[in-house]
């Protein structure tokens, strides 16, 4: 066994995927929910026919106090495993006029996709520091590098932009310590709620196959790769 891998908001959708993937690599797997119990049940059973042992964590990621603790339970989780992957895939979407976007949006907005993502990292680097390993993946948005105007997706599109400079940074303090630090950005996949196809020059929407893929070539790379950012977008918003 290769060690333990966490994946935020993994009871279903790409966060499953992710996780089944990880499983199949050899990991065991901490799939973690908020409120889907009984899908986190049947990740979990996936993950385990893939001959790896699993366990279900809950907690609100919104509470950075709940997130570093989800990160400690899940390097304890399986005997003899310590914590080696660290996906971070939760993070909430709105799409509405900026004008019209209330504070509790804003808040959630800037909660569930970046707060929630340094709270993680800040508890794992230290875990991934002392055991001379680690691979964390974040899970940002295509094009959220360059400096335009999305009136629709505003808190959205900061809390991703400020994902990506925090893994910059991460994988600067965490250079040669055995531990990277990178993000998958996705365009318009199969299963996001909106699908513009006219605004994708490669003509199709992601598969959930391909974003899975993308993670997983960083969680295989060496740690020479580290703060890097990997589209899975077609061409969207460059």
């Amino acid at each position: 066994m290769k060690g333990t891998a966490l994946v935020t908001g993994s009871a279903r959708g790409i966060g499953r995927s992710l996780a089944v993937a990880l499983a199949g690599e050899g990991y065991a797997v901490a799939v973690h929910y908020r409120g889907s119990a009984a899908d986190a049940r049947e990740t979990a059973r996936q993950c385990e026919e893939r001959g790896v042992r699993s366990t279900i964590l809950q907690a609100d990621l919104t509470d950075p106090d709940q997130a570093r603790q989800l990160v400690r339970e899940a390097h304890e989780a399986v005997p003899n495993s310590s914590l080696a992957v660290l996906v971070n895939n939760v993070g909430n979407y709105v799409h509405k006029p900026l004008l019209e976007t209330t504070d509790a949006e804003w808040a959630d907005m800037l909660a569930s996709n970046l707060t929630a993502t340094f709270a993680t990292c800040q508890a794992a680097a230290p875990l991934m520091w002392e055991a001379g390993f680690g691979r964390i993946v974040n899970l940002g948005y295509a094009g959220a590098r360059h400096l335009v105007a999305r009136p629709g997706i505003v808190p959205y599109v900061i809390a991703k932009a400020g994902v990506l400079h925090l893994s910059h940074a991460l994988a600067k303090v965490l250079a040669g310590t055995g531990v990277s630090v990178n993000v998958v950005s996705p365009g318009v996949i199969e299963t996001s709620v909106s699908q513009p196809l006219r605004e994708i020059p490669a003509g199709r929407v992601g598969t959930v196959a391909e974003l899975v893929d993308a993670a997983l070539y960083f969680v295989r790379a060496s740690d020479y790769v580290t703060g890097q950012e990997l589209e899975v977008a077609g061409g969207w918003n460059l």
